[in-house]
């Protein structure tokens, strides 16, 4: 059986092209979907390889920054061509929702059904964590004692003065929001809207940005056209690792997560399960923040012994910064009450 990962070119689907590599000719192959960047290089060396090799697979790879779209037309062709898909959390409840996914049966995924429930769900699997931080400028707040270390902070402009930047998009917002107003992290669901949008409305006039993407976040706070950001982890570490005089903590972060989900009608469905299992296994995942600074959604991936303590410390997932950090209910902003919010979101900023 070929082992290799080859990489297919798909101009009409795919937000850049892959160059093909190897054979097609596999008995057993799948078309796995990710966002491609460092972010894809860095699960093919910790994760694809490694689980093809394992496995007597071939992995083919996609790249498109915005999947839903595409799985919702594969589905509906009634000849989906992907297998696997990497995507937002949410896109995979609501594809199980509209009979977009397939529906898992844990007990052939037996790395998953010992991962913590609230990491799963019927049809998907927690792959890997990142957090939405509170980050800033340590020129603008040179000394820790005296740097914004919490959401009121934020919201808290004659204590700490300077100029703020917030996401435009309620995910992660409207939780900060809550957190800012005194509501506990592991007691913020169901989303109080009206409170969130009443905290955002005092923040709305000292919000210098509302930052449109990741790229932008970081530049804005790498420049300093802000002095403190809602970011996402990996941005300002990247930014911090290249001498940038910025930080961020974990204090009241909001863990969030990419999760895995199979098409529904996916032409490699035994595969596709099997590849499921072999990408959560705890090496593998404990792989994966050697080359990225993203957390294994697998907990036993910090029993491996294969991340190093100072590593570990950096990571959204490990134990120690997540228990200070909210984890987003992906259940609660798939339900009618979040799909709310998020219209209601539109409004909020047309104002």
């Amino acid at each position: 059986m070929a082992k290799s990962l080859n990489f297919r070119t798909t101009c009409a689907v795919a937000g850049f092209s892959l160059a093909a590599l190897g054979s097609a000719s596999a008995a057993e192959q799948i078309m796995f979907v990710s966002q491609g960047g460092a972010y894809q290089k860095a699960q093919t060396i910790a994760i694809l390889d490694p689980s093809a090799k394992k496995l007597g697979i071939t992995i083919n790879q996609d790249s498109v920054p915005d999947a839903w779209p595409i799985m919702r037309s594969q589905v509906a062709s009634g000849k989906p061509t992907w297998d696997v898909v990497d995507v937002a959390t949410n896109f995979c409840l609501r594809g199980g929702e509209q009979g977009i996914v397939e529906k898992l049966d844990f007990s052939k995924i037996p790395n998953a059904a010992a991962m913590p429930a609230e990491y799963r769900s019927d049809y998907s699997v927690a792959y890997e964590f990142y957090s939405s931080v509170l980050g800033y400028n340590l020129k603008k707040f040179p000394d820790a004692a005296s740097a914004p270390k919490s959401w009121a902070d934020f919201w808290d402009v004659k204590k700490f003065p300077g100029r703020r930047s917030l996401r435009n998009h309620p995910l992660a917002t409207l939780e900060a929001a809550l957190m800012a107003d005194g509501v506990a992290a592991d007691k913020l669901y169901p989303l109080d809207v009206d409170r969130a949008f009443k905290k955002l409305e005092e923040v709305k006039p000292n919000i210098t940005v509302w930052w449109t993407s990741g790229a932008q976040s970081a530049q804005l706070l790498n420049d300093g056209e802000v002095d403190m950001v809602m970011a996402w982890n990996g941005r300002i570490s990247a930014l911090a690792k290249e001498g940038a005089k910025v930080t961020y903590t974990y204090n009241q972060g909001i863990l969030q997560s990419t999760s895995l989900c199979v098409l529904k009608g996916a032409p490699n469905l035994p595969t596709a399960i099997k590849f499921l299992n072999e990408a959560v296994d705890p090496v593998h995942q404990a792989n994966l923040p050697l080359h990225i600074d993203y957390g294994p959604a697998n907990p036993k991936a910090y029993d491996t012994k294969v991340i190093s303590e100072a590593r570990v410390k950096e990571l959204p997932s490990a134990p120690e910064n997540a228990k200070v950090q909210a984890l987003m209910s992906y259940a609660w902003w798939t339900s009618p009450a979040g799909e709310a919010a998020e219209k209601r979101w539109l409004q909020f900023m047309q104002k």
